[in-house]
């Protein structure tokens, strides 16, 4: 019988008067207790836990000594220690956990959820709130700090009897006085401070008696301030209901704060977002210029900002500074003022591990010799200094490091925080790599045993097999459909297959055949769970880190050639001229590929050219009559599908073809990776792709109609048309016309935007337009109106992701709620668990999240890699720093410049630091003069004091020399200089087409050897590298898998560049 509790609540509202909410709370006979030990295991039902919830049915291991179960002082103040996987037994209760939600956030309440449900950590939570044995109302004036202590501490003692007194129960506690009181009240229940449990129990765990230590000299140094120093840096923040009062009132505006890097200390902006978004008015970001009034918030952070009268509004700054690059433009007029604010309060910090660089040698003695508190730098330009206290500043010097902001007082100029671990030595490539995850808060830890128990079993001795049971409920599609895959040569990660038939009417079956993934991943398994943390397969440029381990990914959920394999088929009966669609079937199926196509033997086998078959390993054994035979099937099929596909994408006018910086890719013999191909992608390519995009949409139609209210699709909303100015103007440099007002007319306006004698320029068009744009991102139908489900780079009215489940967990969503619709159609139970709209809402954020930060990386570990390739290049005699270079944005110092042979944007002055000019001379070489610059809207004239000008007008090729800027506390950044005001030319233009394209492969290889060949000269071994890169390195070397994803995103028109589309 459950028990009726009430909760009573004691709010204060705007006004200052005292609310009372009255809450009915229910308690229960038991609740799962998740410990091997349990007394009552029918009772409490242990390893079935909620589905979704902490823990997962998750039990303690049976090799411990003790359970551990921390105050809720300890889970917050010493999170980072309880994660070690070293600290076993560990039970989190209900009071504890509702603590941490409540007082440090969602960002940390997300971590500890995603803790317990990690089967490599061996704890559970306790619902103790819920149990009729531990609840505890709380007393008249009784704290709620004391109460949660006593809950706990109450909670303890009845799981230490409920396991039958054989395990001791520890519990840590910072509360002294409850040490003092409980200590010895109960036997077989200890209560001491978290030190003494360190120092008792793990006395050789040095890295959590280090972090421990740093966490206390950081709380010691904040209470020491907080009692010197009363002095306002900052005003203090506003209580929250009068914030969220203000908001609903109108007065303030809510917001994500996001700092400019390239001027983290003037400017930043506010993205409104919830009713801010459409009850202010404004189209446009709010600016926060300068410290004082962002006032202690950090990028990320969601704020609520008060707009200052409009004489005091300004504009955001035009000219280039340091690392500037091609960031989105705002659409904002450089000198126009913009709506400006300064930060109230905070909703929502959104801290997170930081990587920092400690001051040199030289700046440490300079602050003083008994200085602890030591300034440290972030690598991200856009978060401030953190101040920690520490005695190991002089040895941490040449290491990147890890830290955590603790606090932010108003009395204190810069965040305080605490030391956490050590990633490795500055500028070693395993330590930038570590440097790029911890930045996007990658977690790539190796797969868990559990998780690997969970796979299936395929070796040499245990060979997979297709099971009776799965024959008889599966369409088996063996010997009537020629299934094929075109992939990018070397391939072994094949995710789709295809077939085209002719039926016994006359008319054509169209089939798309994707990886059966969910089939071997169970909704709420550790895989599972694993796989929607990660959310996502991460490509960086050396080394991929997968989503699912690679029994799957690159074995059992491979559709390789000549073996079984389960799918999910979508097929169509088209009308044998028209290719209309007459019918689609869904269903799971068993499906064996007869052919495993390269894109370039297919494209051959489509232009004629059967001399290829020779490169084909299906057709090597065959004799002449079969060869010729299965030959004529294939081309057929080939061509049919080609035929088709061109119906398909006639039909969806206005499908816009973007571009990105880094966007047509292929193989060369060797099977290395090329960049920037200045060629238009081979048909075949557009030929998968669209049949990729049918199965997407109709998929994504399915699915919509049996559930309205808790599909996944993705929408891609139009720009905002400001965005597009930039565009325009560039385009009306050369003549050209765009119209924006739709995307048939943006798609047809770009497709007539050639220049016959210079092909760049229409790339470059495409990559403003891809700027333009907003960012797709996934959503639940029920959380938003029909007519917003449209993608607008698609021209589709409802579209998702189906056709990668190895490397996107959106796309095992999509086949979970596939099969429950299939299921619903047969009136049949679904076995599918579905999220809730809410829950798919929360879970679609993650996946944007993740996604973000998958580009991100992968955007990130490129340009490292660049740095590293060009950092030892002789920049005067090197061929290779010599390049040519285009003119494609105009600032008041300087200009952008894309560089093609590497795919490369970046900022050139025209203006230096000591205030000269650039002046070519009539050899068009460059050198700096005295003078001044005049911008245009498509040119800049820089001229001198002497009176010689020179001027650079948009679209213009410009010869640039390469060099890296070097930094200690950041990553190193691209530098270009214009040398020459003309084109660079090559005399040997042969040569120029053979080696102008820089291979990615063979970039990567260069630094990757001179990076060993440099360790080896030092013999130097930091160990903390080595055990960082067994960590990370799950799977290295060249990923041909990423070659296969980029072309088709690429062909999608879903992924670009930085932006996600």
């Amino acid at each position: 019988m459950l028990q009726k509790r009430e909760k009573v609540l004691l709010l204060k509202t705007f006004q200052g008067r005292t609310l009372r909410i009255v809450r009915e709370h229910y308690l229960r006979p038991s609740v799962p207790c998740n410990s091997p030990l349990c007394s009552q295991p029918t009772v409490c039902i242990n390893g079935q836990g909620p589905v979704g919830s902490e823990g997962d049915g998750k039990l303690l291991s049976s090799d411990v000594t003790h359970y551990m179960i921390p105050d809720w002082k300890v889970v917050q103040d010493y999170f980072e220690i309880l994660e070690f996987p070293e600290l076993k037994g560990i039970i989190f209760m209900q009071t504890a956990c509702q603590a941490v939600q409540h007082q440090r956030g969602r960002r940390q309440y997300n971590k500890l959820r995603n803790l317990l449900k990690d089967a490599r950590h061996d704890c559970v939570p306790f619902a103790n709130e819920f149990l009729q044995d531990c609840y505890l109302p709380r007393e008249q004036g009784e704290s709620m700090e004391k109460w949660q202590t006593r809950s706990i501490y109450s909670a303890a003692v009845w799981y230490y009897h409920h396991c039958q007194d054989r395990m001791p129960v520890i519990m840590v506690t910072e509360d002294e006085e409850a040490v003092q009181q409980y200590g010895s009240e109960t036997e077989g229940v200890f209560v001491i401070s978290f030190k003494n449990y360190l120092d008792n129990f793990w006395p050789d765990l040095k890295a959590a008696h280090e972090l421990c230590d740093s966490i206390l000299q950081s709380r010691r140094e904040r209470e020491n301030e907080s009692q010197e120093s009363r002095r306002k840096e900052y005003p203090e923040h506003l209580p929250l209901e009068v914030l969220e009062a203000g908001i609903k009132s109108g007065r303030y505006i809510q917001g994500i704060l996001k700092v400019n890097k390239h001027r983290a200390q003037i400017e930043a902006f506010v993205r409104l977002q919830g009713a801010s978004s459409k009850d202010s008015g404004l189209v446009s970001d709010v600016l926060i210029h300068g410290m004082k009034a962002r006032n202690r918030s950090i990028h990320g952070d969601v704020v609520v900002v008060e707009l200052l009268p409009r004489s005091e509004w300004k504009g955001r700054t035009s000219a280039l500074c340091e690392n500037d690059s091609d960031d989105k433009a705002s659409g904002e007029s450089p000198s126009e003022p913009m709506p400006t604010g300064r930060v109230m309060g905070i909703l929502q910090k959104n801290w997170r591990d930081y990587v920092v660089t400690f001051p040199s040698k030289e700046e440490v003695q300079s602050q003083g010799k008994n200085a602890q508190k030591i300034l440290v730098t972030p690598w991200d330009y856009r978060i401030p200094k953190i101040r920690i206290s520490t005695q190991q500043a002089e040895a941490l010097q040449d290491f990147r490091v890890v830290v955590r902001i603790d606090s932010w007082e108003s009395t204190s100029v810069y965040p305080n925080g605490h030391f956490v671990r050590v990633l490795g030595r500055i500028g070693d490539l395993e330590a930038e790599i570590a440097t790029i995850l911890v930045e996007n808060s990658i977690s790539v830890a190796p797969f868990s045993e559990a998780q690997m128990c969970e796979m299936p079993v395929n070796t040499p001795e245990n060979p997979w097999k297709v099971s009776p049971e799965e024959e008889r409920e599966r369409k088996d599609l063996r010997k009537t459909h020629l299934v094929f895959s075109i992939d990018p040569k070397g391939c072994e990660d094949v995710d789709d297959t295809l077939s085209v038939r002719t039926l016994s009417n006359g008319n054509l079956e169209l089939g798309v055949h994707i990886a059966d993934v969910t089939h071997f991943v169970a909704p709420n398994s550790y895989s599972d769970i694993e796989a929607r943390t990660r959310a996502t397969t991460y490509y960086l440029a050396d080394r991929r880190y997968d989503m699912l381990p690679s029994i799957l990914s690159a074995d059992l959920c491979s559709l390789l050639g000549g073996v079984d394999r389960y799918a999910v088929s979508v097929l169509w009966e088209l009308d044998k001229t028209s290719y209309e669609i007459k019918t689609v079937w869904y269903g799971r199926t068993i499906i064996r590929s007869a052919y495993k196509l390269f894109y370039e033997a297919a494209q051959e086998l489509l232009d004629g050219n059967f001399s290829i078959i020779d490169d084909i390993p299906e057709f090597r054994d065959l004799d002449e009559k079969s060869r010729q035979a299965k030959l004529e099937e294939l081309v057929w099929a080939v061509g049919k599908l080609t035929d088709i596909a061109r119906h398909v994408r006639a039909k969806r006018h206005g499908a816009l073809e973007l571009e990105g910086v880094e966007v047509r890719i292929q193989l060369d013999e060797k099977k290395n990776i090329c960049d920037l191909i200045p060629k238009q992608p081979l048909e075949v390519h557009e030929t998968v792709a669209e049949c990729m995009i049918l199965a997407n949409h109709w998929v994504a139609k399915k699915i919509w109609e049996s559930f309205p209210h808790q599909a996944l699709l993705r929408q891609h909303p139009p720009p905002h048309q400001e965005f597009f100015s930039e565009l325009r103007e560039c385009a009306k440099a050369k003549g050209f016309f765009i119209d924006t007002r739709s995307n048939k007319t943006l798609a047809d306006s770009l497709d007539n935007a050639n220049d016959p004698s210079d092909p760049i320029v229409n790339r470059l068009l495409r990559s403003m337009a891809t700027h333009a744009m907003s960012n797709a991102l996934y959503f639940s139908t029920g959380s938003c109106a029909e007519e917003e489900f449209h993608h607008y780079g698609l021209a589709l009215d409802k579209y998702t992701h189906f056709t990668s489940p190895i490397r996107r967990y959106s796309d095992i969503i999509v086949h979970r709620l596939l099969m429950a619709a299939i299921s619903k159609d047969k009136k049949m139970e679904s076995k599918e668990n579905l999220f809730s709209n809410k829950d798919l809402e929360e879970l679609c954020r993650h996946i944007n999240n993740r996604n973000r930060a998958a580009q991100r990386s992968q955007k990130r570990s490129t340009e490292l890699f660049q740095c590293m390739y060009f950092k030892d290049k002789d920049q005067e005699t090197e061929d290779r720093c010599i390049s040519d270079g285009v003119i494609y944005s105009m600032r008041t110092n300087g200009v952008l410049v894309f560089i093609p042979r590497f795919g490369i944007k970046g900022a050139a002055y025209l203006k230096n630091k000591d205030g000269l000019v650039i002046s070519c001379g009539p050899d068009s070489r460059s050198e700096w003069k005295p003078g001044s610059l005049q911008r245009f809207q498509n040119k800049i004239t820089s001229t001198t004091t002497a009176g010689e000008s020179v001027t650079f007008h948009l679209f213009d090729h410009v010869t640039v020399r390469i060099s890296v800027q070097a930094s200690r506390c950041h990553s190193d950044t691209i530098r270009l200089e214009i040398i020459s005001n003309k084109p660079y030319m090559i005399p040997d233009t042969e040569l120029f087409h053979q080696s102008s394209l820089l291979l990615k492969s063979d970039l990567v290889k260069e630094v990757t050897r001179s990076v060993e060949e440099a360790q080896l000269a030092q013999a130097v071994k930091v160990n903390v590298i080595q055990e960082d890169c067994e960590k990370y390195c799950q799977t290295k070397g060249r990923s041909l898998y990423t070659l296969l994803e980029e072309i088709r995103d690429l062909a999608l028109l879903d992924v670009s560049n930085s932006h996600g589309i």
